[in-house]
């Protein structure tokens, strides 16, 4: 049998690497151009569940607003989680500003795995890749797209999770010391442009001849993976209050828990029978239509309530922003979704 032979795969990568806002393209790290450890972090943590057509976008404007790490770590949290709305997954939002503070301190990214993960929001995949990527130090790095290329260059069946550890032995014994950082890059890209979950294109893959899943005719039906269970779904009351001056009254959730530190509107509780706590004694009008929203672990139904009052009356724990001031971009999706149901109420 021929063994895979991670040469290549990097002279396929020099050819073929995808263009990406955050990575140092193979001829120019020829060239001695060294990749940015800033631009690396801040683009493994956007795509942690997170597309790259998703990410480009948010990962160039970010990086306009605060070009180096100590940009970042000088910035005020309101303003970072307002950029990241939309984006989701609000924790890594507030990690982020956490680790860039840190490595401020610091005066640099450490350059190591072991130094990297001790950093705050950063785990064993996003120290991997940083170190990889950034230094190359030969750290095995796994995504998505790692597991079904190893799960069909190597025929294993074992479905995912369970086969997470296989298939990292399998990864790390093809990390070559030299060339870590653009080795780990060149099996995602073969991962997401030739050897994709659907119709891989195996004709133009550089790792043809070993692959034991082409050879078997298995490739179509790996990785394997563990059913999962049906979302539950939650339920919930949002309130929309609108002040006769126009202003909106608003809150700021908790740091920890779903949408930590985000502003959006009052809500219930989020269960299977949510009780009515309205943040004004007022009249109430419920809107024809329910905020449908899907999270990692359930799916959430929102009843819209509106109301509109007199002046700005003190509110415990939310506060009024004026008409000028709301901008609904700094919501995160599902209460976006909430404003574009009450807005045409």
């Amino acid at each position: 049998m021929t063994h895979p032979n991670s040469d290549d795969l990097l002279q396929w990568y020099d050819i073929n690497a995808r263009e990406m806002p955050w990575r140092t393209p193979p001829a120019e790290k020829q060239a001695g151009v060294k990749p940015d450890p800033y631009r690396v972090w801040m683009s493994e943590i956007m795509l942690q569940q997170t597309t790259v057509a998703t990410v480009r976008d948010y990962f160039i404007k970010f990086t306009k607003r605060w070009p180096t790490v100590d940009d970042l770590a000088a910035a005020e949290d309101a303003d970072v989680m307002a950029y990241w709305a939309g984006l989701g997954y609000y924790a890594r939002a507030r990690n982020l500003l956490k680790c860039a503070r840190a490595v401020s301190q610091l005066g640099a990214f450490p350059q190591t795995y072991d130094e990297l993960i001790k950093l705050p929001g950063i785990g064993p995949y996003t120290a991997a890749a940083v170190s990889s990527i950034a230094f190359d130090e030969p750290s095995p790095v796994m995504d998505g797209n790692v597991e079904r290329v190893m799960a069909r260059l190597f025929d294993i069946h074992t479905p995912l999770p369970a086969a997470k550890p296989e298939l990292y032995a399998k990864t790390a014994e093809l990390t070559p010391r030299a060339r870590a950082g653009d080795y780990a890059q060149a099996v995602m890209d073969l991962g997401a442009t030739i050897c994709t979950p659907k119709n891989p294109a195996c004709g133009i893959c550089p790792w043809w001849t070993p692959c034991l899943a082409r050879q078997n005719g298995t490739a179509a039906e790996l990785p394997k993976k563990t059913p999962k269970k049906p979302k539950p779904t939650r339920h919930g009351i949002a309130y929309v209050v609108h002040s006769d001056t126009g202003a909106l009254l608003l809150e700021t959730r908790p740091e920890k828990g779903l949408l930590g530190g985000m502003l959006g509107w009052p809500t219930s509780d989020w269960c299977d029978e949510p009780s009515a706590a309205p943040p004004l004694d007022v009249k109430w009008t419920k809107v024809n239509a329910q905020t449908l929203h899907t999270f990692t672990h359930f799916n959430l139904r929102l009843d819209v309530m509106v109301a509109t009052v007199e002046g700005v009356p003190m509110v415990s724990g939310r506060h009024w922003v004026e008409k000028h001031a709301f901008q609904p971009s700094a919501l995160p999706t599902v209460m976006r979704k909430v404003w574009d149901i009450a807005r045409k109420a």
